[in-house]
């Protein structure tokens, strides 16, 4: 009893020595045991800070220092894959001043991004090749509103004469030296758009074809890659839209199909078109 009692006796001066500094024990871990086997360590709690004097202003919260120290950044109005009909408007503002030498196509990728990159340049902005607000509101006042005819051209090239197997019936008529293709019924072009072919190793056919059948959402079952708005016309050739046309232009080329870079135009002439529509393809 009387060894009972003096453990007793020290838990109790522990405890009131505990009370007296304000410590409070902290769960470290849970693990591994701890020296008096209840499986729970403890450590030692940091001391308190030293009350605040009458003109020690309190320190600012995490939440409040970060507000402090952050910089708000402009949301960009467009930017790298960014679509439609504000970026076709954006390309043919950076035409006027001679920035943009391709067709608006509202796709927003490497030479948009360039063309706003040098715009900012001659104009003291950050180049990020992203437009912020600051950069489009700049590219307003020293651009008017593009005409529809800025905005949607026939073509970056003149169509020119068309081969005479083009002019009778409904004919979608593509030429290699001008990279034209032309909607032409009866004799006349309803509308005409640029395309591209593919390389020496993967030629585009030449000859007259005729479509055999329509895929809205193609895709290739050979290279994986998107093919919209797929007209075929011998065997897995076929005219479609090409993200990477629109993007990269004449820098690339097809795997052997006839690829259009606007969107809208090629859309329009899938509505057109019917199976068994002659194609001819020449040079």
């Amino acid at each position: 009893m009387k060894r009972s009692n003096g453990r007793r006796t020290a838990a109790a001066a522990v405890l009131v020595a505990a009370l007296a500094v304000g410590c409070r024990p902290v769960t470290v871990t849970k693990t591994g045991g701890a020296p008096d086997g209840s499986g729970v360590r403890y450590g030692p709690t940091a001391p308190a800070p030293p009350p605040l004097g009458p003109h020690t202003p309190p320190a600012p919260s995490p939440t409040e220092h970060t507000a402090r120290s952050a910089t708000p950044t402009p949301e960009p109005v467009m930017a790298y894959g960014s679509q439609g009909a504000r970026v076709r408007e954006l390309q043919a503002r950076l035409a006027q001043l001679g920035l943009f030498d391709h067709v608006p196509t509202g796709n927003y990728a490497s030479v948009t991004a360039a063309a706003v990159r040098a715009f900012q340049q001659r104009q003291g902005l950050p180049r990020t090749g992203a437009v912020q607000p600051e950069a489009w509101r700049t590219l307003l006042a020293r651009t008017h509103r593009p005409s529809p005819a800025e905005l949607r051209p026939r073509t970056a090239r003149p169509v020119g004469a068309a081969d005479p197997r083009c002019l009778r019936g409904r004919v979608i008529c593509i030429s290699k030296r001008s990279n034209i293709l032309a909607w032409i019924v009866d004799g006349q072009v309803v509308s005409a758009m640029d395309v591209r072919f593919g390389s020496q190793y993967t030629p585009t056919r030449e000859g007259t074809f005729a479509v055999t059948f329509k895929s809205r959402h193609h895709v290739s079952t050979i290279y994986h890659t998107a093919m919209p708005y797929a007209m075929f016309f011998s065997g897995g050739q076929a005219v479609h839209y090409s993200a990477d046309f629109a993007a990269r232009g004449y820098t690339g080329a097809s795997h052997g199909c006839v690829n259009v870079r606007d969107e809208g135009k090629i859309a329009a002439l899938f509505g057109a078109v019917r199976q068994g529509t002659k194609v001819v393809v020449y040079h």
